[in-house]
């Protein structure tokens, strides 16, 4: 199901001129855009040894928690706050409590920076957000008696599970963060199988009158060989039994994107950042097969996940959802069709690099950095007014 008009709501009381806090995917969508500049750009100075955490943890872990849990998570609270209210015609959050949830998300991330807090008090603000969401999407969910939606007030709580993980071990107590961060990676990727499946065909058909082909078939595949492919990398990494999986959901994933394809979407940038978003969960399936088999380094299908999937679908979707929940035409501008072609460009880097130039993985992991920081930052510069501003048509939202 696709994010419908905000225009068929209930309205909300009239709007002040600044309206950052009206709707859930302002704030998160803005603090994800800087957060995505700042996280890469911290990163890049911690691999060059020119900073350090205040907080004893692993600077690898803090990369990949951040990225999951900070960036995604905010990405994925923005958005779910907004389509929640739009599915189910129920409030979510804005406002006072609206602010109070992105207080909490921006607390998590300034924490690990600052001298003298004390770690527990970290896991504790981090660890609250995603029950904070979870509650927020779930009560209207429930009220609307939308089953069909359940599914993510759930995938939270899984995400919740494996933020819980990786804060046991950095406080130490277990040694879970090798369960904890997969399982939020495979997570996310379930979530963007889930939202990609609604949203790509119906915006693409929509936009260009075409009809995306689907099997049902395929549909209830794509979540089960998702499911299937993380229940070997959790627990059998190395193994035939992941390999299969994880070849059966790429070729899978890959007959659905194909289904949606059309000639057409290749000039509209809004359409085509999104197929090729999704074509990165298909080629992250290929890659997890190949490392399972111990043939490449797990690092690529993870960064294909990451840098590929989740960089390029959460631009794309960023762009597209700030627009049509402004008010304001689809049409993002040639600065914005930039931004998609350098998280592109620098995934491909990331990911396909050190396949064919090993020896250069320090300038490719660099170079692929500042494009993503470049991407951001475009993202970030011109879509800030847009999203502290009011619509401009005048409606609420």
């Amino acid at each position: 199901m696709a994010l419908i008009s905000i225009d068929e709501l209930k309205p909300l009381p009239p709007q002040p001129r600044f309206a950052l806090f009206a709707l859930g995917f302002r704030p998160f969508f803005l603090g994800a855009g800087v957060f995505a500049v700042l996280l890469v750009g911290l990163w890049l100075a911690m691999l060059g040894g020119h900073l350090s955490l205040a907080l004893p943890l692993s600077s690898i872990q803090w990369h990949a928690h951040e990225m999951l849990f900070g960036f995604v998570g905010a990405v994925v609270g923005g958005f779910l706050l907004t389509a929640v209210r739009n599915w189910t015609g129920l409030e979510t959050p804005s406002g006072i409590p609206l602010a109070a949830l992105f207080l909490l998300w921006l607390s998590a991330r300034i924490l690990p920076f600052v001298p003298g807090v004390p770690l527990p008090v970290y896991s504790l603000v981090d660890l609250a957000l995603f029950p904070a969401l979870t509650l927020a999407i779930a009560r209207p969910i429930l009220r609307a008696k939308q089953l069909r939606n359940a599914a993510f007030p759930v995938m939270l709580g899984m995400l919740t599970l494996a933020n819980l993980l990786v804060h046991l071990q950095w406080l130490g107590l277990t040694d879970t963060a090798s369960l904890g961060l997969p399982l939020a990676t495979y997570m996310i990727v379930l979530m963007m199988v889930v939202m990609g499946g609604r949203v790509i065909p119906g915006f693409t058909d929509g936009k260009l009158r075409t009809q995306a082909k689907r099997w049902k078939a395929i549909e209830w595949l794509a979540p089960a060989t998702t499911l299937a492919t993380l229940a070997g990398v959790l627990f059998m990494p190395l193994s035939y039994f992941t390999a299969l999986v994880a070849a059966l959901a790429c070729i899978v994933h890959a007959v659905r994107l194909t289904g949606w394809y059309t000639s057409k979407y290749w000039s509209v940038p809004l359409l085509w950042v999104l197929h090729l978003g999704y074509a990165w969960i298909v080629l992250g399936f290929l890659l997890t097969a190949l490392s399972a088999m111990e043939w490449i380094s797990p690092a690529l299908a993870v960064h294909a996940y990451t840098a590929g999937a989740m960089g390029t679908l959460t631009l794309g979707m960023m762009a597209r959802v700030s627009l049509g929940h402004t008010g304001r035409m689809l049409e993002p501008g040639t600065l914005v069709a930039v931004s998609f072609a350098l998280i592109t460009l620098g995934a491909a880097l990331r990911v396909l690099g050190p396949l064919a130039f090993a020896d250069a993985y320090s300038s490719l992991v660099s170079t692929s950095g500042l494009l993503w920081i470049a991407a951001f930052a475009i993202f970030a510069g011109i879509y800030a007014p847009i999203l502290m501003q009011s619509r401009v048509d005048g409606k609420p939202g």
